[in-house]
């Protein structure tokens, strides 16, 4: 989804310098030059754009549901660790970046939905995506929301990235989270609390190729994912007045699960042991919160996380 919008806004950037509108081109250039760190230190959201009626429709169509499991005192400051991270990441979306669940479920809170740097270099589509709440996931612009004083704020990281995108098929529950411990860095140095969100329902929204590990297709794509930044699943689903091919997601209802937070004390040089420590027991509450909620959403009871 966010590929097609941003094809269309380059797409319409080159017809602007191509056309009788290049003098546009050049002075949102000149604004691009100037506002390039905008993503970095916090973006530039719209109440206006979050809520869209369009994003109603669109947390209508799954549904998408927000589930709250504990308070999150908006004395603090938060770093939300998203999972899994799917396809469309419908659910990170739906909650954190439009409609009032957030807000009404956690009062005072700000959410900050981090994501690549690269999605930021595309002309227009940066402004549309800074203005539904995202903003860069570089480690300076995390350090910029979780830094800021008097606690209010959350940073939402999907914490498998892109590479795990290349584990979404329905039923899947692999997360790619084993080495990923810069979040946990990140919350030691800020005194940021942990807290875990699994996300229900979010991997059944398309069907992909099968590309298991070691796969030429899985060869290809993480080869792929080195280079760009970002993985290439071959997806499909279903299409807009039949079911049995197309590129529209699945009607398949998305839970996503908020956690209870993990209290984390500031520690501006954690050693290698606390942060292996802290990240033993992000993965500990990871799995009791999935353990806690999986029946409630339709997940048998042998079925576990798996952790690579």
């Amino acid at each position: 989804f966010l590929s097609l919008v941003a094809e269309f806004c380059c797409g319409f950037f080159v017809i602007l310098i191509l056309g009788n509108f290049w003098f546009l081109a050049v002075l949102y250039l000149l604004w691009l030059y100037l506002d390039w760190a905008t993503p970095h230190t916090g973006g530039r959201r719209s109440e206006w754009v979050r809520s869209w009626t369009v994003w109603k429709y669109f947390r209508e169509y799954f549904p998408i549901h927000l589930i709250k499991t504990c308070e999150l005192n908006p004395n603090h400051n938060y770093l939300l660790g998203f999972h899994p991270h799917g396809v469309l990441v419908a659910g990170a979306f739906g909650n954190f970046c439009t409609g009032p669940s957030f807000k009404t479920l956690f009062p005072g809170l700000t959410p900050y939905l981090h994501i690549m740097p690269i999605w930021f270099g595309c002309p227009f589509f940066r402004e549309y995506i800074m203005s539904a709440g995202m903003v860069s996931a570089s480690k300076e612009s995390v350090s910029y929301v979780l830094n800021k004083e008097g606690g209010g704020h959350a940073s939402v990281i999907v914490i498998g990235g892109a590479e795990e995108s290349l584990n979404a098929h329905p039923g899947s529950l692999t997360l790619n989270i084993l080495k990923r411990k810069g979040f946990i860095k990140m919350a030691l140095k800020h005194g940021a609390h942990l807290v875990p969100v699994f996300s229900f329902g979010e991997n059944d929204l398309f069907k992909q190729v099968a590309n298991p590990k070691g796969s030429w297709l899985r060869n290809v794509q993480e080869k792929l994912q080195k280079i760009m930044g970002f993985a290439l699943p071959l997806f499909h689903a279903r299409g807009v007045f039949q079911y049995s091919f197309g590129l529209m997601p699945y009607r398949q209802p998305i839970h996503t699960v908020v956690g209870s937070p993990i209290p984390v004390q500031r520690n501006l040089n954690p050693t290698t042991e606390e942060i292996e420590q802290l990240h033993a027991l992000y993965l500990q509450k990871l799995r009791k919160l999935f353990e806690e909620h999986k029946r409630n959403y339709g997940i048998p009871e042998h079925k576990s996380l798996i952790f690579e």
